[in-house]
């Protein structure tokens, strides 16, 4: 821990010449994860006026550290220099959009924004206006070319000799700019210097006071720590090119339905496995080149978890995960094991560490804390040996089932659609393998989570039964779900499928339902179905829990 009169700010005050002095030297830089340049013209043309009228203007923050972050290279059509190696470098933390606004104007910039271009160079000061009135003094427009003598651009009053600006303007209108010019040069702009701050504790300050409170991710701090050019390394890039693929890299999420893992479950496995602990602080800890030089064999291990819940857990599609942070520990697992084939056994273990997770919602609430304790449940079963769990969280009865309503936002629903899935769910009009996607699968509404019992069915003729309960859904096609099942009661829709299906017994085995008399589906009775199908879907995910 540093010392406390370390992390004391210092208050500075700077003038222009000397605050833009240090851009041009590269001793001040645009970190990544700040905003890109989104400030109008004339929102920089009301920053002027303020200084010329001596009107504070919000004080800048600075760090001033050796940490090298990934920064902006270019404003517009201008190079920012690089900062000399090993030198102190100052992050602005709060004012871009400011300091961005008086450079863009002094360096007379052009951006390019919405398809047009945007020049620094027109934002004029009005010679004829009174800098005592409440009207701006400066505008982004002379209203004829018969006023030329009128308008003078902040940018040429800045950077011009004043010997030009004399033989051009009317010599009533010297002392004027002599005025506006010493007014925009000797402004105080007010700083303060946060020096030698952790990396987190100088985020912290940038999420409070910026973006209107939105709080800096791990990963957008990440991709600007652990940027390294010298080393092609660019860790937004990374990421999209783990979930997107590229023309090199063919291997990617996307392709195999698990580009739902968001970023945070990415910065989480590298640090499961070089520190065994997920926490943001421990995130944040880790040094660049260990961040860049373990980024490959995370990878690796990452994609042998995807291999392993699409063949051995059957589970073919992130969405359908009780919680994203599973391939977590599992990418922990592969790591330490080297990416070979798990052990029969091991892969039972995992099995029921997999639905153990999901069914006693393990990672609804101060995850990061039981992921870092499950890693050690993940080092017994490399052992091949079992990890220790209640014995109460082992078994699901058939009541539990019977009463749980259906959300795919809830782990224990998401740990029996797994246990669906698993079996390989098979089209009720074909027999053809139900194929899943992630697109259609985010919301309770669509259309591959079919209530076998429709809910329109049941409105009609069974208004008192909750209609919306676990154990009324199957995973089908959307286009039968839409097309030919409609309202119709479950009677007349299996009927009318086994027609042309003559495989439909087996089909329905594949959705947990064993036999259409016993099941009630002949006598459309909904109460009995929902009983013989929470007792199946009880007794299999109590053997997925037990049978190691």
């Amino acid at each position: 821990m540093l010392k406390k009169e370390i992390l004391q700010p210092e208050n500075q005050n700077k003038k222009y010449e000397s605050l833009f002095n240090d851009i041009d030297t590269g001793q001040i830089k645009l970190p990544m994860f700040q905003r890109e340049f989104v400030w109008e013209k004339e929102q920089s043309a009301k920053l002027i006026d303020s200084i010329i009228k001596g009107f504070p203007i919000g004080t800048f923050i600075f760090w001033n550290t050796t940490e090298e972050l990934k920064s902006y290279k270019d404003v517009g059509n201008h190079k920012l220099p690089d900062t000399p190696k090993g030198n102190y470098v100052q992050y602005i933390l709060d004012g871009q959009q400011r300091i961005t606004s008086l450079y863009a104007i002094q360096k007379g910039i052009r951006l390019k924004k919405d398809g047009k271009e945007v020049d620094y160079k027109d934002i004029f000061i009005d010679l004829t206006s009174s800098h005592q009135s409440d009207e701006s003094l400066i505008t982004t427009e002379q209203s004829s070319d018969s006023d030329s003598g009128r308008y003078l651009s902040v940018h040429r009053l800045l950077t011009s000799p004043m010997s030009d600006l004399f033989d051009e303007f009317d010599k009533k209108m010297h002392k004027l700019i002599e005025f506006y010019k010493s007014k925009l040069v000797n402004y105080d702009f007010s700083t303060i210097i946060i020096r030698d701050y952790p990396i987190e504790i100088a985020c912290e300050i940038f999420s409070r006071i910026n973006t209107a409170g939105k709080s800096l991710t791990i990963f957008e701090i990440m991709v600007a720590k652990t940027y390294d050019e010298s080393k092609c390394f660019d860790l937004a890039n990374r990421f999209e090119i783990l979930r997107d693929g590229s023309e090199e890299e063919k291997r990617c999420l996307a392709k195999a339905k698990f580009d739902t893992l968001p970023e945070s479950i990415v910065m989480q496995c590298v640090s499961a496995i070089l520190s065994k602990a997920v926490r943001g602080r421990d995130i944040l800890k880790i040094k660049r080149d260990d961040f860049i030089n373990v980024w490959p064999l995370m990878v690796d291990s990452l994609f042998s978890t995807v291999d392993f819940i699409r063949s051995e857990l059957r589970v073919p599609v992130s969405i359908l995960l009780p919680y994203p942070a599973l391939t977590i520990p599992l990418t922990y697992f592969f790591y330490r094991t080297k990416n070979k084939k798990p052990t029969n056994k091991q892969i039972k273990l995992l099995e029921q560490f997999f639905y153990w997770c999901g069914v006693t919602e393990r990672y609804s609430s101060s995850s990061d804390t039981k992921i870092t304790d499950d890693l050690n449940k993940i080092d017994t079963i490399i052992m091949d040996d079992e990890p220790k769990y209640l014995e109460s969280e082992l078994s699901i009865s058939k009541d539990i089932i019977k009463q749980t309503c259906f959300s795919t936002g809830d782990a224990f629903c998401k740990s029996i659609l797994c246990l669906l899935v698993y079996n390989q769910p098979r089209s009720f009009d074909t027999d053809g393998i139900v194929n899943l996607d992630n697109s259609n699968l985010k919301i309770a509404s669509s259309l591959n989570y079919h209530h076998f019992f429709p809910k329109k069915y049941l409105e009609v003729k069974n208004k008192d039964a909750k209609q919306n309960l676990i154990a009324n859904i199957t995973l089908i096609d959307g286009y039968s779900n839409k097309h030919i099942i409609g309202k119709k009661p479950p009677s007349d829709y299996i009927s009318k499928f086994s027609e042309d299906n003559s495989q439909m017994e087996k089909t329905l085995k594949s959705h947990l339902i064993n036999d259409v008399k016993e099941f009630g589906i002949d006598s459309d009775d909904y109460d009995v179905f929902i009983d013989k199908r929470s007792l199946e879907i009880s007794n299999l995910l109590t053997k997925k829990l037990t049978k190691c």
